[in-house]
């Protein structure tokens, strides 16, 4: 176990908004997390589902997904198609990736939304913005908070799947 205090003991990070805070210390978190406590992990079990739970395959996938998804809607863009496969195969198993390879590429989703993050004006983080194709409204703030509070319930998950299967 780390002698880190966690992310958000740690200060402000450079360049985010005040009140993004602590978007960015949980989603810099949930990295730390699963390089920690996953990455250890034989690639046996990453697709392991003990009991009928999501693998910690799913839940890797799933995290990257989610934060490009409403990054994406924070943005005002829609969804590319690419996403929307990325999306359908979020579910199935991937035999040609390993733990590292998925750590790595939320990883690197995160630190694309932390740059996006240094790009908000807090003015704007209760203007409207949309959810998915049936358009919901919600805020800026919102998008954003349920990336975060999203992917803090999927490594807590992943981190009780992981010791289920060791």
């Amino acid at each position: 176990m780390s002698d880190k205090p966690e992310v958000w003991m740690r200060g402000p990070i450079d360049g985010v908004p005040a009140l993004l805070q602590p978007v960015a210390h949980a989603l810099l978190q949930a990295v730390e997390d699963a390089e920690e406590k996953l990455l250890p992990l034989s690639n046996d079990n990453l697709w392991a589902r003990p009991n009928g739970m999501a693998s910690i395959g799913f839940h890797l996938l799933h995290m990257r997904g989610v934060v490009d998804r409403m990054f994406t809607y924070a943005n005002e863009n829609a969804l590319s198609e690419e996403q929307f496969a990325y999306l359908k195969s979020e579910t199935e198993k991937q035999d040609n990736v390993n733990v590292a390879v998925l750590i790595s590429a939320f990883k690197q989703q995160v630190t694309i939304a932390i740059e996006q993050l240094k790009q908000i004006n807090e003015a704007d983080l209760t203007a409207t913005r949309y959810l998915g194709r049936k358009r919901i409204p919600t805020t800026l703030i919102g998008l954003l908070f349920h990336a975060a509070e999203h992917i803090q319930r999927h490594i807590g998950q992943a981190l009780v799947t992981a010791k289920m299967v060791n």
